[in-house]
């Protein structure tokens, strides 16, 4: 299987039509037609479901669609260390981050080195730990930010001080909102928006037996998204505190759990992992500052 066939089916993929792909891609469309059939013999699965007029992906081709960028992003990677390889320390660097707060360690981190090299330029995607810990297993990022315990047998870590503390974001006039803290019992009426991550790994820890019994309407995985059905009136979000304006004008207001719920943020990379220059500068910065 060559890139030169993984960028073309990547590419139809895209366009959903063989003749637009063909034309953005500089080659005959027969051409590109027997690639693609020579690659589903290859694979022994059927990669598109043809019509007259488009082409859509199967559940194979979904797979295969996922994996391709993956691959290209890395060959990507692989190709912009080398051309900056010996040269003055630049190039990009690439971090997975939870939601938190504490990323501002990691913003310290950037702005003291930024002024040492410039050069260097920094990617930073937001998702849950289970999103950026994939990401970060394929070496398509080189750390992480996550809010769990890394698993030691694949990452070394920092632990980055203080804690992220849990509470609710409801609508200033909510009737929650008179309440200091709120209880797993206080949410049992209401509908509640929260994180896929926080279900499993975090409410569980709760030492409240109600809260299993929580009417969880929906899922988030960024928060700023599920401020705005709050602020719509579909529910009550949890959340960590400061990650969003609760300020007098915003229409929202933070209260804390009770009892009070906390989580950890480890910054974590792969073990026994080869990092470029510009990646070993940043950690090397933010140790720095964890130590100031």
């Amino acid at each position: 299987m060559e890139l030169r066939t993984l960028r073309y089916f990547l590419e139809i993929a895209r366009e959903e039509n063989m003749s637009r792909a063909a034309e953005r891609l500089h080659v005959s469309q027969p051409t590109l037609s027997r690639t693609m059939k020579e690659l589903e013999e290859e694979l022994g699965r059927q990669l598109f479901v043809r019509s007259s007029y488009s082409i859509h992906l199967t559940d194979e081709g979904m797979l295969l669609r996922k994996r391709t960028e993956d691959i290209l992003e890395m060959v990507y990677r692989i190709k912009e260390e080398f051309k900056t390889a010996g040269e003055s320390i630049r190039g990009n660097i690439y971090i997975g981050c939870a939601e938190s707060y504490l990323v501002k360690y990691l913003a310290r981190a950037i702005k003291h080195l930024n002024e040492t090299y410039p050069l260097i330029r920094y990617h930073i995607v937001s998702g849950d730990t289970e999103q950026v810990s994939d990401k970060l297993k394929k070496g398509i990022y080189d750390f992480a930010l996550i809010a769990e315990p890394p698993d030691l047998s694949q990452y070394n870590y920092i632990e980055l001080p203080e804690n992220d503390v849990w509470g609710v974001i409801m609508p200033a006039d909510h009737p929650l909102a008179k309440k200091e803290n709120i209880t797993a019992e206080d949410l049992r009426p209401y509908s509640v928006f929260t994180s896929r991550q926080s279900i499993s790994a975090d409410l569980p820890r709760w030492g409240s037996n109600d809260a299993d019994k929580l009417n969880i309407l929906a899922t988030f995985n960024l928060s700023n998204n599920a401020s705005v059905f709050v602020k719509e009136g579909l529910g009550v979000a949890l959340t960590f505190k400061d990650l969003l304006n609760t300020g007098d004008d915003s229409g929202i207001v933070f209260r804390p759990l009770y009892p009070p719920l906390e989580s950890r943020m480890y910054f974590i990379w792969k073990k026994y992992q080869a990092f470029t220059p510009a990646a070993l500068a940043l950690l090397e910065e933010l140790k720095w500052v964890l130590d100031k």
